[in-house]
This record gives C-alpha cells, structure tokens and sequence, in this order.
C-alpha cells in the first residue's frame, strides 16, 4: 500500500512541475505521470549510481553540482522513452529536475506525517 501512495505521490509532484514549467509538458495526463514516475524510478535505481559513480571526479571538483547536470540528462532520458512527456531542451530539464525534486521533499514530508499520525 505504501508503495502505490507514494507511486501516487510521486506521479502527482511530476504533473504540478510540468504545471509549473512552460518547457515541460505531459501530455497524456495522469497516465503518462504514472508511466513517467515508473520510468524516471527504473532509471534513478539504474544508472543513476552508475554515472555518478563514473563522473566522480567531476562532481568532487564542482561540489557536488555536476549530479544536478546528471539529473537533467536522465530526464532527457525519460522524456525519449515515455510518450506524451516532452521537454524542450536541457535548461528546461535541469529545471524539472530541481523543482521535481524541490516537490517531492514537500509532497513526502506530508505524505510521512499522514503516515504516521493519520492527519497533516
């Protein structure tokens, strides 16, 4: 049960960032977020250790901002494997991911405390 609120949770942040960013858009509504989410999960749990791995030493010398870069390329990513996801270029990207990111730590610390007390 948990895992399909936050699969909710999470399909729910993707859609209020696309809202939120002219240069990103879901076309398919709810059903490309869920597909998007599955997408940019399977692809975090992937390669994203991988490349960061890889990338080390570039993201040791620019403290740790070159993992926002990799961000970016990931959703770029998703956005040529699901349809009805588009994003215009790598800025809007960049910015989908920081914000999605920004959204979800907003969405999770309510999606902990309905958890955990039954109420926000």
């Amino acid at each position: 049960m948990k895992l399909l609120v936050h699969w909710l949770v999470y399909a729910a942040a993707i859609l209020i960032t696309a809202y939120l960013l002219p240069g990103v858009t879901v076309g398919g509504g709810i059903i490309s977020a869920l597909i998007l989410s599955v997408v940019l999960g399977a692809i975090n749990l992937v390669l994203r250790p991988i490349l960061i791995l890889l990338t080390l030493p570039v993201t040791v010398v620019t403290l740790g901002l070159f993992v926002l870069v990799i961000n970016a390329l990931l959703v770029l990513l998703a956005a040529s494997i699901v349809p009805g996801f588009a994003v215009a270029n790598f800025w809007w990207a960049f910015l989908f991911a920081v914000i999605l990111s920004l959204v979800m730590a907003v969405l999770g610390r309510i999606e902990r405390a309905v958890e955990d007390d039954g109420e926000v």
